[in-house]
């Protein structure tokens, strides 16, 4: 027979069925006659749970099932007499594929902490919470893609090697083949990148956005999905020195048309990962409230399942950076002293400002626009006041700014005196400015940092918590 996953045998499986069931043990307990066995092969956080009548099967053999040993069972599905499952697998044949000595193995069947789960990253997907957190991210991964194809956007694989900077931040990771301990020096004894691999210094992208404006102005509407690095020195729970971004490009988009992509395409992936992941997301709900159930009430989050339908039932509020300065200025934390960071006008808004904004005033999610120009990337559309520029962020309840985007400036000389202000290399820049010698039109574009989504959707406090294998100072592992 072939094995059939766990996931299709909870859902479809019959009493009587006989089946073939392979994954991995969660647990085992039992009496000296019969032993239950919880199997799960990451298809559902639900397990299968073996009957194992223990006179029938060699000691040997059972003495060998211990948690995260690999097994394939045969046998019949019967009705659960217990709660919590409908069916369960009356063992037959039990074949252990791969032990796991109890006194070596790391996860064993208990409580384990984050940071212990993440020194241990290459087993943790193991875990109920991390299998959860890794099919739902696969799942929004999925739902991303699907959006985009369904819009008739194209997905356009941008350099993740390239010479440029994107941000203007100069937090780049050097990609290079030049000898480390004895590089290739010029006159002024710099570095000469000219003999390097490509001919000139490179590094590993920051954003695939420049390159995405390029297809936009000739396919219409692209967008990028894959990673991106920041060589920052940050150790926080909000940052990667690699991560995932989506940037969508769209020619002929103003600034609404952008807030309106945005909206619509966020409240499409969380619709989707309702009415597609209720089982992991259920579990993780329960767990975000075990989390925080000795928090004062005013401390805890909002309920994970109900934070989400929230997204999808009220309209994003849209207002300017302006009129966000004088909410804030106007409330009560900012006249008792209660925010940690000043607020006045030129600031670059912390998440404490956007939370207040998104979960205390506004009571709903909230897009930001018009900020000032100082604050924000070269590439954007100036504003007539010559102070602002046409950018919106997207706040979300307990997380923030979740996208950044704008317009973005199509007049030639308008973006060469920005570059030039900012001390960005016209020259260099050639290929990008040609987009606006020839056949210039407005468009827009925005970035969705996807760990950042994922926390949002998983109820996870740490970003860490929400990629595989994480990358951060000090920390390369596995």
């Amino acid at each position: 027979m072939a094995r059939l996953k766990i996931k299709d045998i909870l859902k479809s499986g019959k009493a009587g069925d006989e089946v073939v069931a392979k994954g991995w043990v969660r647990t085992k307990r039992g009496s000296k006659n019969v032993n239950f066995i919880a199997l799960n092969d990451g298809s559902t956080i639900n397990n299968l749970q073996i009957v194992v009548d223990v006179e029938s099967f060699d000691e040997a053999v059972l003495r060998d099932i211990n948690t995260g040993a690999s097994l394939a069972v045969t046998g019949t599905l019967v009705e659960s007499a217990g709660s919590g499952q409908n069916i369960e697998l009356n063992a037959r044949e039990i074949k252990v594929l791969g032990k796991a000595d109890p006194e070596k193995f790391p996860i064993q069947s208990k409580k384990h902490s984050l940071e212990f789960l993440r020194e241990n990253a290459h087993l943790r997907f193991r875990t109920n919470t991390f299998g959860a957190i890794f099919r739902i991210r696969h799942a929004m991964a999925f739902a991303i893609h699907k959006y985009f194809n369904e819009k008739g956007f194209n997905y356009l694989h941008t350099p993740i090697i390239t010479a440029s900077d994107a941000e203007g931040a100069g937090q780049m990771f050097r990609v290079s083949t030049l000898d480390a301990k004895n590089p290739p020096l010029t006159e002024e004894g710099a570095i000469d990148y000219s003999q390097d691999f490509f001919g000139r210094a490179t590094n590993l992208t920051v954003s695939g956005q420049l390159e995405g404006e390029l297809g936009a102005l000739a396919l219409g509407e692209i967008y990028t999905f894959g990673p991106t690095f920041r060589a920052e020195n940050s150790n926080t729970t909000r940052h990667l020195a690699e991560f995932w971004m989506i940037e969508p490009e769209m020619a002929f988009y103003d600034l609404k048309d952008n807030m309106d992509l945005a909206e619509e395409f966020l409240k499409s992936c969380i619709k989707y990962a309702l009415d597609n992941c209720m089982d992991d997301l259920k579990f993780l709900a329960q767990r975000l409230e075990q989390e925080e159930k000795n928090k004062p009430q005013d401390q805890r989050s909002m309920p994970l399942i109900e934070k989400l339908q929230f997204v999808l039932d009220n309209d994003f509020i849209r207002l300017t950076y302006t009129e966000a300065i004088d909410i804030l200025r106007n409330s009560k934390p900012f006249k008792k002293n209660q925010f940690q960071f000043p607020v006045e006008w030129g600031i670059d808004l912390q998440s404490e400002h956007e939370r207040y904004l998104v979960e205390k005033h506004f009571k709903c999610p909230v897009i930001l626009t018009d900020y000032p120009k100082d604050i924000k990337a070269f590439y954007m559309k100036q504003n007539d006041d010559n102070k602002t520029v046409r950018a919106m962020d997207v706040l979300f309840p307990q997380i923030g700014e979740i996208i950044g985007g704008s317009q973005r400036e199509e007049d030639l000389t308008k973006l060469e005196n920005r570059m030039k202000e900012m001390d960005i290399p016209v020259d260099e820049m050639w290929w990008y400015l040609d987009t606006r010698r020839f056949g210039s039109v407005v468009h827009s574009g925005f970035g969705l940092g996807f760990e950042r989504f994922i926390l949002f959707v998983t109820g996870m406090g740490n970003i860490r918590d929400v990629i595989a294998f994480p990358r951060t100072p000090k920390n390369a592992e596995f």
